[in-house]
């Protein structure tokens, strides 16, 4: 896909990340992998007068070529995510309300449902708390990512990332209905959690899951 396809996905998945109530005004922050480097959108502009001119495009080193808008505030992790993680081509950070209230809680997403697994593990990791837009909270963020395709961050939100713009913003979608279904089972009591050995059987079908394979 070009620059300019790339450009208008990234517009109509950041106006899809408000319809679906992942982000509200100019909250959250989505990205897409470039060679070199990467598009992400800019800070401070309401989604559904985005743009696809109005998307910054970065180097591998977060570095802005002149004339440009300013980067969303947390250009740092997306930029550092996508040096940790080769395969990873696209990233949306929410500020969902399920997600943000675990993060707020600093709790992580635990195996209370099978889909839990779909973001790598047994869990969704909460990541330690920084200040936003920091280095510290890039690096927290890298931590609670190892082996994980999505994390919360402690007092602020959550990340989910993809092999695609799609599959990000699925991820996140994905997430948010995982932490409002946690949400109401604690309001009736403690959860029952599948353990480890089944979580890694469901890891496993995961890899698949979905899939039309034809001969």
């Amino acid at each position: 896909m070009d620059e300019s396809a790339l450009r208008q996905q990234l517009v109509e998945a950041a106006r899809a990340s408000v319809r679906l109530g992942l982000n509200r005004g100019t909250s959250g922050n989505l990205s897409v992998r470039l060679p070199g480097g990467l598009l992400v959108t800019p800070t401070g502009i309401p989604y559904p007068q985005l743009a696809p001119a109005d998307l910054v495009c970065l180097d591998a080193h977060g570095v802005a070529a002149p004339g440009q808008l300013k980067p969303s505030s947390e250009w740092r992790f997306h930029c550092d995510i996508y040096a940790a993680r080769p395969q990873v081509a696209a990233i949306v950070h929410t500020h969902s309300r399920y997600a943000s209230t675990l993060a707020c809680m600093r709790r992580e997403l635990p195996a209370f449902h099978y889909m839990v697994a779909i973001a790598g593990g047994n869990s969704v990791r909460c990541a330690d708390y920084a200040t936003f837009g920091s280095a510290e909270l890039s690096a927290n963020a890298l931590v609670a990512l190892q082996d994980r395709h999505a994390c919360l961050l402690a007092n602020h939100g959550a990340i989910a990332v993809g092999a695609s713009l799609d599959a990000a913003l699925a991820l996140a979608e994905e997430v948010e209905a995982l932490a409002g279904q946690y949400c109401a089972t604690l309001a009736l009591g403690a959860p029952v959690l599948l353990d480890h050995a089944e979580m890694a059987r469901v890891v496993v079908r995961f890899e698949s899951y979905g899939r039309q394979d034809f001969d």
